[in-house]
């Protein structure tokens, strides 16, 4: 079943949040959705100045280009961004920047990163670097086209860690936030990746799932939620996985349009800063990750990317990246920056504190 999209993105769209000062604007009260809005400066929350503890992931977003229109998207990926993709050049100085670094960990991003055509060759040049490899798969990727039908069997050839986002255990829930047709090609894509020996426990097989809330609010319990979702899936659609990472809506792009449009703005930013935890601070995923756009222009995180907050070095691209002074950098935080920090925490990886 071939996913309904939604809409085009908002870059398709000439919306003036496609605009990252615009989106800026609004974050720091410049642009004024919410009257009344008072939220002091992330910074001033704080009380520190952000600085990184080493490179041990180097994330690369290698285009935006995407079979999906997520309603929540920050990065406005959709099947209209087809100018926005990495060349193999690029990748292959993200790989030496890592080799020289000595960098464990590529984590390749999106969009949808398999549609790069040079996608499986980055993968293929990681691994005989001995670098392990995380990939963000969208999962519908797999049953949108027989040409990557086959996903599951290169992954396990690979021994490619996949991270992929499953909003809810529900078809209506999960196609609401993701697009008609969405549930059904990704439960048909984890029992293929399921198949592949993917979800059941083995170190060179890990299987992940992402769940974002599906409105303006928290997610709820980390542990909690993965032990429904365990339970449902494999109770329901006979599906394993290995571990469930809960992933805090930051108010940027798509998600901030929509926190607009509904009305909830205030009240998600209020929410925000209100469940600050500065416990918080010590496990930000922009102190031991660099984010690289699929320009090759360096970010503290994949959220900066977003905003076109580079990286507070002097020449922030990867072809010139200097591990000292990149160590060295003070972190580019803005308002967003609340939505890493509340509650339990938010990273790519899920809670940072229990």
């Amino acid at each position: 079943m071939g996913v309904k999209q939604r809409s085009t993105t908002l870059s398709s769209a000439h919306h003036l949040l496609a605009s990252p000062v615009f989106q800026l604007e609004v974050l720091n009260g410049a642009s004024e959705p919410a009257p009344g809005l008072a939220i002091p400066p992330f910074v001033v929350s704080a009380g520190m100045e952000i600085r990184p503890r080493g490179v041990e992931v180097l994330q690369i977003n290698i285009g935006k280009l995407c079979n999906q229109s997520c309603a929540h998207c920050h990065v406005d990926a959709g099947p209209d961004r087809k100018h926005e993709q990495m060349t193999q050049e690029t990748m292959q100085l993200c790989l030496d920047f890592a080799i020289r670094n000595r960098i464990t960990t590529i984590d390749i991003t999106g969009g949808a990163p398999e549609m790069n055509v040079h996608f499986r060759w980055l993968v293929e040049a990681c691994r005989e670097a001995g670098i392990q490899v995380i990939n963000r798969c969208n999962l519908t990727i797999i049953m949108s086209n027989p040409r990557f039908r086959d996903l599951p069997e290169f992954f396990a050839r690979n021994k490619v860690h996949i991270i992929s986002s499953l909003p809810h255990f529900s078809k209506t829930r999960t196609d609401h936030q993701r697009g008609d047709g969405v549930f059904e090609d990704s439960i048909a894509a984890l029992k293929l990746l399921n198949q592949a020996g993917y979800g059941f426990g083995n170190p060179d097989y890990k299987l992940d799932l992402v769940y974002n809330p599906s409105g303006a609010f928290l997610p709820g319990s980390q542990h909690t939620l993965e032990k429904e979702f365990k339970a449902q899936l494999i109770r329901r659609f006979g599906v394993s996985f290995d571990h469930l990472f809960t992933i805090t809506n930051l108010p940027v792009s798509r998600f901030l349009d929509y926190l607009l449009t509904s009305g909830n703005y205030t009240s998600y930013m209020e929410e925000l800063y209100k469940a600050f935890n500065p416990s918080n601070l010590e496990g930000l995923m922009c102190r031991f990750t660099l984010s690289v756009g699929w320009d090759g222009f360096l970010y503290d995180c994949d959220f900066n990317q977003m905003l076109n907050l580079k990286s507070n070095v002097a020449h922030p691209h990867i072809s010139t990246a200097d591990a000292e002074e990149l160590l060295n950098r003070q972190i580019v935080v803005n308002q967003h920056c609340y939505g890493c920090t509340a509650g339990a925490g938010s990273s790519c990886g899920g809670e940072i504190s229990a």
